[in-house]
């Protein structure tokens, strides 16, 4: 099929292609922000609070489309935001932490590509806390 698009820029047809792609890739991300990040309705007052929720909606955004990069885009906005709040993981009380979720495709691979695994054993509690420590670091 053929796709067409009407501009009123001076440009070349690669550079108005490169172009729309921004504007569609702009939209999709409105998108994510208003189905998965729950961004609406919002049902606050005062102006400080809504500044708040909105920048908790677009840190998740920036959090969201950094890990879509580092797993080269293999998987569905769904498919991400669900494998994560999925990931749960039960305190033992003076063992550690017990992975509650079950292991998938992309629950290895954003083990492999944030270098450690909450999943194939218990998770000593030192061991955790340096987790979340090298978790800040990359911040």
């Amino acid at each position: 099929g053929f796709y067409g698009v009407c501009t009123n820029l001076e440009s070349t047809p690669e550079e108005i292609v490169k172009i729309n792609q921004r504007r569609w890739e702009i939209e999709e991300t409105f998108r994510i922000l208003k189905s998965e990040m729950r961004t609406r309705p919002v049902y606050l007052q005062k102006d400080e609070r809504i500044e708040a929720h909105f920048l908790v909606c677009f840190l998740s955004l920036l959090t969201y489309r950094l890990i879509e990069k580092k797993i080269d885009e293999s998987a569905t906005c769904f498919e991400i935001i669900q494998t994560l709040r999925e990931m749960r993981v039960l305190e033992a009380t003076n063992e550690g932490y017990i992975p509650t979720y079950t292991r998938t495709d992309l629950t290895d691979k954003l083990h492999d590509v944030f270098g450690f695994r909450t999943d194939t054993e218990i998770v000593p509690i030192k061991k955790m806390k340096k987790i979340l420590k090298e978790v800040k670091k990359h911040k």
